[in-house]
């Protein structure tokens, strides 16, 4: 493993950041921290990077304990949300620094210092603004140098902090694309914090969903996706719809709908809520097997999906729906109309 967490806590005051937080992050790995803001995943980073120290717990690099260890011990490379690149340098300049600070022994010369920026430079497709400086750059690419200058002291860990946070939406997509392509160039250990689902999961190999300063499921996007372990990250990772349930003897009724409860033979009237994604649920103009009825209240139609918003004829509260424009076409559907809908892909947790 390249950082181990073990229990780890720390407080500020009376507010709890992280609540013994252990994790493992293995080599190579790109690992997102997501969750809402006050979750905690920036206090977790500040601590792996040394610039926090926790109350409570230790913190492992590559099987050496490092809690007391400084910044520059750590041999991490950070980059901020707002670049902190220094105004009054050139690109190259700001490349540069962190090989010119160090120590006179340990500090390459000139020409090695020469020769590694460029070649950094070239690696995130900037070389040929080195003689620029910050304020004369797009954000796309003041980040692109902020991530060049992490990447010159060749540290053992990367730490980047909601690094695309501070851009618009066209350039956080192309940003969020290249690091990927540039993680699977350097192979170098990487945490990232984000409070953006789609963000975690279009370039993490690993993620670690926190909240209220403890950790609810660590898994690959796949996994924390289709399989969430608790309700709050079924909610956080997408949108979702929630139905009132009672389950009974392996049965669990919604409304007028009696569906199948695996795992929940024994239970016995059971309050559940169940959770079912806007994609999963089907819609049909006549009732065919475990349906209930709601109305068409609003239709919205973005590019090639159709987003329907339904209310059930017995509960107050609003259904989401996500068609494909082909289907939606096929039922000739229009506000006001009375359909039936089937979820698919259900879960139930006990409320």
């Amino acid at each position: 493993m390249s950082i181990e967490i073990r229990n780890v806590s720390k407080n500020f005051g009376s507010f709890s950041a992280l609540h013994n937080v252990s994790l493992d992050v293995p080599s190579g790995e790109l690992v997102a921290l997501l969750g809402p803001s006050g979750c905690g995943k920036t206090t977790l980073l500040r601590i792996i990077a040394g610039l926090e120290t926790p109350d409570s717990g230790s913190i492992g690099f590559y099987g050496e304990e490092a809690t007391t260890r400084g910044v520059r011990e750590r041999q991490v490379g950070f980059v901020f949300q707002h670049y902190a690149l220094f105004r009054h340098m050139t690109v190259f300049e700001n490349v540069a620094f962190g090989l010119r600070v160090r120590p006179k022994k340990t500090r390459p010369a000139e020409e090695e210092i020469r020769r590694r920026v460029h070649e950094l430079l070239d690696l995130v497709q900037l070389d040929w603004l080195s003689d620029r400086y910050p304020p004369q750059l797009s954000g796309g690419q003041r980040q692109r140098i902020a991530l060049a200058r992490a990447l010159a002291v060749e540290p053992k860990v990367l730490l980047l902090d909601e690094p695309f946070g501070a851009l618009d939406a066209k350039v956080r997509k192309d940003l969020r694309r290249w690091l990927r392509r540039l993680h699977d160039e350097l192979h170098i250990t990487s945490v990232f914090v984000t409070h953006d689902q789609e963000e975690a999961l279009e370039v993490a190999d690993r993620i670690v969903v926190l909240n209220q300063g403890k950790i609810e499921q660590t898994g690959t996007p796949v996994e924390v996706y289709d399989n969430p372990a608790t309700p709050f990250v079924f909610k956080f990772l997408g949108n979702v719809n929630v139905f009132h349930s009672r389950i009974h003897e392996g049965i669990a009724r919604i409304g007028d709908m009696s569906i199948a409860a695996p795992g929940h033979d024994d239970a016995e009237n059971l309050s559940a809520l169940a959770y079912v994604r806007p994609h999963d649920v089907e819609v049909q103009r006549e009732a065919e097997g475990a349906s209930f009825s709601a109305r068409i209240q609003d239709i919205h139609a973005i590019g090639p999906v159709v987003r329907l918003e339904l209310q059930h004829l017995e509960d107050p509260d609003f259904i989401e729906v996500e068609l494909q424009r082909e289907r939606f076409t096929a039922l000739g559907l229009v506000r006001g109309d009375t359909v039936y809908i089937k979820p698919r892909n259900l879960r139930l947790f006990p409320n």
